[in-house]
């Protein structure tokens, strides 16, 4: 295998800005700031908007928003009345 070909496989800390978690994963994810973890070691730091403990999806707060689907709101809206 050639040497520098691979971008480096390392642990890096992803923190959820939106409820402030965080969770330590591998990644090749290139990182500008670092954080000290649990364990008292530095990481680097990667911010996320939304995770999988924030995303309505997954924590089963989604909303139905569209009931009727297309045709039948235009018909509502646009129809002969």
């Amino acid at each position: 295998m050639k040497k520098g070909l691979h971008p480096e496989f390392r642990e890096v800390v992803f923190r959820d800005v939106s409820i402030n978690w965080e969770m330590i994963t591998k990644s090749t994810v290139k990182a500008k700031e670092t954080t000290q973890w649990k364990d008292g070691k530095e990481y680097p730091l990667v911010t996320v908007d939304i995770s999988s403990q924030s995303h309505p999806f997954y924590t089963g707060k989604q909303r139905l928003i569209d009931t009727e689907g297309r045709a039948e709101k235009f018909m509502k809206k646009y129809g002969k009345k």
